[in-house]
């Protein structure tokens, strides 16, 4: 039995595939995922938030964390300093 496609050929194929997203099914993912977050209290919200953040952290290297920490502490400081001059 003869096959239409070589193997190079498929994984082409399959590898555009996962490229080309569909807005279509974006648009009822988000849909789906804003009916569900209007139905949950802030707190299970928070704590799913905590969860995705626990996450992403265990995800990045060291020291990618502590760029990130310094940039945060950064940032505050440019905020406090910005409300002691305004005020």
């Amino acid at each position: 039995m003869k096959y239409p496609f070589t193997c190079f050929s498929l994984s082409k194929i399959i590898w555009s595939m996962g490229q080309k997203k569909n807005p279509h099914a974006q648009a009822l993912g988000s849909l789906g995922g804003s009916a569900r977050a209007e139905k949950l209290s802030s707190a299970k919200l928070s704590k799913i938030a905590s969860e995705g953040g626990k996450a992403r952290a265990r995800k990045l290297s060291a020291a990618r964390l502590s760029e990130i920490a310094r940039k945060a502490v950064a940032a505050r400081e440019r905020k406090r300093a910005q409300v002691k001059k305004g005020g």
